[in-house]
């Protein structure tokens, strides 16, 4: 009985978050106002990425809209507009922006879908099921519209930090994913080969475990995964922030920090110590150090870890130390994973960072009068890396994902791919090694090296195309046409669908007088994407050939 009691009060709880507006339109619509003019004020150095212009077209749409909207609409609204900045740093905190329940379910975006990680145990019938649909919207528009809501600094940012979101009927129906907002959602599911809806109701957010994004088993949350043994990557995540372990058959040494904060057990400057203590009283032939599940922490202490690094030369060497980063690798673990790059000679393995290279962080609360809502904004510009190479992300030298089939039966193909790294030709760092190749005037082996490479998965993070394009336009900047001649009929034959690629061939080729063949790339745009303004330029381009 007292269990019943408990459930149903439980259950209002949630249902209270379903309410009307408790603050009048002009309330709200004070807070939008202030809340621009703050940014003004103290933060106009945050329109990086959007700008001043843009920002306040949207506030102003967002005011005007206001009195028609229900409160949830108003609070994701707000987020909707802070989230334009794309620093992760800059938001309003997921319990502000979504106050009602969530949906019983953790998800994780396996290489292969999004399934369900973990389940509370009432809805086990559900676990490692494939997502297809919420409502009647198929799962990559339901991505596609929360999007906007989440403070992306990029695509595994949103992986990582944005799909908490989906567990929100408030955020679902104020993006349109669902019409009406209800506290059950039916999804359509995938498990075993059938296809089957499922009507979820909500838990309040603090029912769910909070750990990674990853489920730890518990007396309440199931996992996918089979739980008779458990990966390096995931032991020791509810107690230890850090730790290392010795696989001596292999004579590697593996290491998981999780965090860059000091665990009240053992701060990082001692956990250091013991593991370069370890390192030089032991045989150690290969050091994995692996933070994609770091989600940051003060940077300050990454310092100790960085000397010790380069005071080992020994085990600081190409083929002998790798990095493993992931989509929760953010914050001061960017700060980490750049001076990594600048001082070690780490082989990078994994998937991308959550964070850019260099980024605004620590952000001030900055609290809305009439609401209380708190918006965190960034007021600290981190610049590890020079202006002109700052990126969306740290891309791995090796690309490695999981598969939901590899997760739930505890293999680890990150690990598997730096335990089983050989120097078997295996090209860590493209544009040097193609370039090199291009100065020495052997274009017959970078030919095949660049198709090698624009056809291997472990590159499919790095933006060849983008790369060796900038490269073409650099070599034609200065005054090479015939090597930007071969660069761009190299990029137009592996990549025959880019139009920008034909595009550049087609101008070059006009350039040399080769008429004909400038033709040929230009009908390949209208052939490609007829109704672009490349198009219409191309078709110019062909009109004014034909006449000479």
């Amino acid at each position: 009985m007292i269990k019943i009691i408990q459930y149903v009060l439980c259950y209002l709880l949630v249902l209270k978050g379903f309410g009307q507006n408790q603050l009048p339109a002009s309330d709200w619509q004070n807070d939008v106002k202030f809340l621009q003019e703050t940014i003004h004020r103290d933060y106009a150095f945050l329109f990086k990425k959007v700008t001043q212009k843009d920002f306040d077209a949207a506030v102003d749409t967002f005011y005007k809209t206001i009195p028609e909207l229900q409160e949830h609409q108003i609070r994701v609204g707000l987020s909707r507009l802070v989230s334009m900045f794309q620093y992760g740093h800059t938001q309003i905190p997921y319990s502000y922006v979504s106050k009602a329940g969530i949906f019983p379910i953790n998800l994780y975006q396996f290489n292969d879908g999004l399934y369900i990680e973990g389940v509370h145990k009432a809805h086990e019938a559900v676990l490692g099921a494939k997502v297809v649909s919420i409502g009647e919207t198929p799962i990559a528009k339901a991505l596609e519209l929360i999007r906007p809501v989440v403070p992306v600094e990029n695509d595994q940012y949103f992986k990582a930090y944005g799909l908490r979101f989906l567990l929100s009927p408030e955020v679902l129906h104020a993006q349109g994913v669902i019409p009406k907002l209800s506290e059950t959602v039916i999804w359509t599911l995938e498990k075993e080969g059938q296809r089957f809806s499922y009507d979820f109701p909500t838990i309040s957010r603090d029912a769910k475990p909070k750990v990674f994004n990853f489920t730890l088993p518990t007396e309440n949350w199931l996992t996918a995964r089979e739980i008779s043994e458990t990966p390096l990557y995931l032991k020791h995540l509810d107690s230890k922030y850090y730790y290392f372990e010795y696989l001596e058959n292999e004579k590697v040494l593996y290491v998981r920090q999780s965090s860059v904060f000091n665990h009240e057990s053992e701060t990082l400057e001692d956990f250091y110590k013991r593991l370069f203590d370890f390192i030089d009283n032991n045989t150690v032939d290969k050091l994995i150090y692996d933070v994609r599940l770091n989600g940051g922490g003060n940077n300050f202490n990454n310092l100790n870890l960085i000397k010790g690094l380069m005071a080992r030369p020994h085990i600081n060497t190409k083929g002998e130390f790798f990095f493993i980063i992931g989509r929760d690798t953010f914050s001061a673990c960017q700060n980490l994973t750049n001076e990594i790059t600048t001082y070690t000679e780490a082989i990078l393995v994994g998937e991308p960072t959550a964070e850019n290279l260099n980024f605004y962080g620590d952000s001030r609360p900055v609290q809305l009068p009439k609401s209380g809502i708190k918006v965190y904004l960034s007021h600290v510009w981190w610049q590890d890396k020079p202006q002109w190479e700052n990126k969306d992300a740290t891309v791995p030298h090796i690309a490695v994902e999981m598969s939901y089939k590899e997760y739930i039966s505890n293999a680890d193909p990150v690990l598997e791919a730096a335990m089983a790294y050989k120097d078997d030709g295996f090209i860590l760092d493209p544009m040097q090694h193609l370039t090199q190749l291009f100065m020495v005037g052997d274009f017959a082996t970078l030919k095949i090296d660049a198709t090698k490479i624009a056809k291997d998965p472990r590159y499919r993070y790095y933006d060849f195309k983008e790369e060796v394009s900038k490269a073409g336009n650099r070599v034609l900047n200065q005054g090479n046409r015939e090597g930007a001649l071969f660069i761009f009929e190299l990029m137009a034959e592996l990549y025959p669908e880019s139009v920008g690629t034909w595009f550049s061939l087609g101008n070059l080729q006009m350039e040399l007088k080769q008429n004909e063949k400038a033709m040929t790339s230009f009908q390949k745009i209208i052939d490609l994407e007829p109704k672009s303004m490349l198009a219409r330029t191309a078709r110019n381009r062909i009109a004014t050939l034909k006449k000479q």
